[in-house]
């Protein structure tokens, strides 16, 4: 990242709004936004692959879920923030990773501005590059703050999204079963 060019923005983006960037509350702003960029836009610098590579040995291809993988994201379409839940599911091929690198893979791609319909589709096949499974399926619940304090101004809402791919796509009792174990 660019830290530099970080807080010319700002300061340029504080002057159009009306703002003094020079005043005492805002004479850091700029330096603060930059080390923020850092944090919430740092899965432009990540490869799932880096997490997905650590991988056991399964003897039996039963269906793994990890729920309520909490995220924060960021709209590419106004910088505001979109935040909610993941849930995957997949049928290994002989091959499992560690839980918390289904969280790290998911932290890979929201940590990016883009779309709650790009992110769904990029954990899918990142798992299905990297894991090989039988089958992959990934839901995504998430609040818009474009759609709440902005435009429509409706809180609340939420968007829900999923990719299936592999013996997940045809079989309906496979995703039946993925959706009542991510109410459980």
């Amino acid at each position: 990242m660019d830290e530099k060019k970080i807080k010319q923005a700002v300061r340029l983006f504080l002057e159009g709004i009306g703002e003094d960037p020079d005043r005492e509350g805002l004479l850091d702003t700029p330096d603060r936004v930059a080390r923020m960029c850092e944090e919430i836009y740092g899965g432009l610098e990540m490869d799932a692959g880096e997490h997905l590579s650590k991988q056991f040995t399964a003897r039996r291809n039963e269906m793994v879920v990890e729920k309520d993988i909490t995220f924060y994201s960021t709209c590419e379409h106004h910088l505001l923030p979109f935040y909610g839940k993941a849930h995957i599911a997949y049928i290994p091929n002989g091959k499992v990773v560690g839980l918390s690198k289904l969280a790290r893979t998911v932290e890979v791609y929201a940590r990016r501005p883009q779309i709650q319909e790009q992110l769904t589709v990029q954990i899918a096949d990142a798992l299905e590059e990297y894991l090989r499974p039988l089958g992959v399926m990934v839901m995504i619940e998430a609040e818009h703050m474009c759609m709440t304090m902005r435009g429509i101004k409706k809180p609340g809402s939420k968007t829900v999204t999923y990719a299936v791919r592999g013996c997940f796509e045809n079989d309906r009792e496979k995703q039946k079963m993925f959706m009542e174990m991510i109410k459980l």
